[in-house]
């Protein structure tokens, strides 16, 4: 393929036409099986904040700024939960969407605004495992209406499908791709997530949406638990024409935690780069597991000096 451009390259794609108000991005455009912006190849490493009802400490404009300045991030993701599947493991925490709305999307705007200040841009993530089409619907439907100009926006419609058959994701793609261009202005990139956590990338493969051609699939992978196997299923899906975006991912087991499998990171991370696929880190966070790349005592809104920098943080700060 093409030869990529490096971080460098993207970042002079991402501030052409600076203005007074805020850096300008070039639009997200899927040629093929390929992102591209104004025409050149393009390939995105970034990090994913934590479940926005867990960790809403983070969401705030300076982390992003910090993030974007001294990590050079140029991509973001906002874990926006959509509803109290989280309280499970985490008691006492807020609310997802569905039932503390207001909160959700105070800190959803606080990220994505400070994306658009920054001049990166930001993924707008519904994050959940289980079919919420009526939510997602007025979800989506509030943040493509205050952000209809801008090209900064990336919409992920559904995390983590778990049990939903690929014919009731495609449908439920298929409405909220509508929904979301009858409102933007811009033909924005949409991500749409496929069964089993976002490993079985075969499904839509073997019957992709037809209606929109900016749309992208996700496939999330954890490097202790997903091998080769998943990188060949990648492969087939790509062979068949099947834009693939890891929107998710970090070293270790399928958990969050346990082990890093640093060499299995590197694999994966390699594959990626020379298959033009883009890659975010999960997680901004402080939980005590492996895949939070801070430590409780990080300040929300930075500096973070590298003691208060998780390993798998530092890991992915050198990474970026």
């Amino acid at each position: 393929m093409k030869s990529l451009p490096t971080l460098a390259a993207i970042a002079a794609i991402m501030f052409s036409g600076c203005c007074k108000s805020a850096p300008k991005v070039a639009p997200l455009k899927v040629e093929g099986i390929q992102l591209t912006a104004e025409g050149k190849p393009v390939v995105m490493r970034g990090v994913s904040f934590g479940w926005h009802n867990i960790w809403p400490r983070f969401y705030n404009k300076q982390a992003v700024a910090r993030l974007s300045e001294e990590w050079g991030v140029p991509v973001v993701r906002a874990a926006i939960g959509a509803d109290s599947h989280a309280k499970s493991d985490n008691p006492g925490i807020h609310d997802g969407y569905m039932g503390e709305s207001k909160f959700a999307m105070e800190h959803l705007y606080n990220v994505v605004d400070a994306a658009i200040e920054a001049g990166i841009y930001v993924i707008v993530d519904w994050h959940s495992h289980v079919l919420h089409a009526a939510e997602a619907k007025e979800f989506f439907t509030a943040v493509a209406t205050r952000y209809a100009d801008s090209p900064n926006v990336i919409y992920e419609l559904y995390n983590e499908p778990v049990d939903d058959s690929w014919a009731d994701l495609k449908a439920y793609a298929e409405e909220l791709i509508e929904v979301i261009t009858g409102i933007s202005k811009v033909n924005p990139l949409i991500l749409m997530g496929c069964p089993h956590w976002d490993q079985d990338i075969h499904l839509p493969a073997e019957n992709p949406v037809k209606s929109y051609d900016n749309l992208m699939y996700t496939v999330h992978f954890y490097a202790g638990t997903h091998k080769t196997w998943l990188r060949e299923r990648c492969e087939e899906a790509m062979a068949a024409g099947i834009p693939v975006f890891i929107s998710e991912c970090a070293a270790c087991e399928a958990s969050g935690d346990g082990p890093m499998d640093l060499e299995s990171w590197q694999a994966w991370s390699d594959w990626a780069t020379s298959k033009g696929v883009s890659m975010l880190a999960w997680s901004i966070s402080d939980k005590a597991e492996t895949c939070s790349m801070f430590t409780p005592q990080a300040s929300s809104e930075g500096p973070w000096s590298d003691d208060v920098i998780k390993p798998w943080g530092l890991i992915v700060k050198e990474w970026l």
